[in-house]
């Protein structure tokens, strides 16, 4: 009976002897400076979307977070930055629907998009648009499908470069609404509004932002978004699918996220995502990305891996349809 308390503090003793190593052999995290690798150059949507929660992570983990811009076709250079690096969750790749683009549509990158990431978290949404000149002649997306339908290879909607997230949703797009019209690509949106309020375009299909100041200038008409409902910054513009028919089911937007290398440590990659989710949820970051015309949107790891591979098939099938080459 006398041996009872003292076995009772060898007991707890040995214990915490247990959880002093079992916290001394888990690794820290983070330990150094954090890296986001973005695949665009500065100042666009995805560069200004990783700098306002890259402030708010490096608040709340401790550590220095920065934006290393890597831009290039494909997101080839970030993409394989990110795969060789040290799995330590201190290198993160800013993926999106660019990511799921690009493995549609090269016929290879140094790295397979979907295996040798790990997901972390979507960050943001941002609508796509179908837009024509404010005195043009179609002025509903009804009559912009009633010419076309009635119009066989009439009808040119432009977009930015082939190959963009825009040119593949303007096919898909054309495809779902049973038109016969003609996709045509520029180098970028400041042509392709400058075709549109010349009159050589029809209609456009871009990303909402870039459109946004020739909207509010009533230089642009937004007929519809692509988006699967309305675009808070255009409460009075129907979402294509409110058309109904076969355009009932359309839904097309850009997003971004953050992922890092595959064989990054799944402890490491939860707390990643409850301090993005908690960065996402704050006041301030959410006005930020909306002055950008983006939607804060935050996702569990598992969620952005289906996103990812979704986008992936959708696009790949696109490409085939439109009998875009690949590159």
């Amino acid at each position: 009976m006398k041996l009872t308390p003292l076995l009772s503090s060898l007991a707890v003793a040995l214990s915490l002897v247990l959880a002093a190593s079992a916290q001394t052999s888990a690794p820290a995290f983070p330990t150094k400076l954090i890296k986001i690798v973005v695949p665009n150059a500065a100042g666009g949507a995805a560069d200004l979307t990783a700098r306002t929660v890259a402030q708010k992570l490096a608040q709340s983990l401790g550590q220095s977070v920065v934006i290393e811009n890597k831009p290039s076709a494909g997101g080839v250079i970030a993409g394989d930055l990110v795969a060789k690096a040290e799995p330590d969750g201190h290198t993160l790749l800013l993926v999106s629907s660019g990511s799921a683009v690009s493995a549609a549509l090269f016929k290879a990158l140094p790295f397979d998009t979907e295996r040798d990431f790990a997901p972390v978290s979507t960050l943001a949404t941002f609508d796509l648009a179908i837009v024509v000149s404010e005195t043009g002649r179609f002025k509903t997306l009804a009559e912009l499908l009633t010419y076309g339908r009635a119009n066989p290879g009439k009808l040119n909607i432009g977009t930015p470069n082939i190959g963009t997230t825009q040119n593949l949703a303007a096919e898909l797009f054309k495809i779902s609404a049973g038109i016969d019209a003609q996709v045509v690509p520029f180098n970028g949106t400041p042509p392709v509004i400058a075709a549109l309020r010349g009159g050589s375009l029809d209609a456009a299909v871009d990303i909402l932002g870039p459109l946004m100041p020739q909207i509010s200038s009533h230089g642009l008409r937004p007929l519809a978004v692509l988006g699967d409902k309305r675009a808070l910054q255009l409460p009075d513009v129907p979402s294509a699918r409110e058309s109904g028919g076969s355009l009932t089911g359309f839904n097309v937007s850009s997003w971004n996220g953050l992922a890092v290398p595959a064989k990054t440590p799944k402890d490491v990659i939860a707390r990643l995502n409850r301090e993005v989710q908690a960065a996402l949820a704050l006041p301030d970051v959410k006005k930020s990305l909306f002055d950008l015309n983006l939607v804060a949107h935050g996702s569990s790891p598992e969620q952005l891996r289906e996103l990812l591979a979704f986008e992936i098939r959708r696009w790949s099938d696109v490409i085939i349809r439109a009998k875009i080459q690949k590159q």
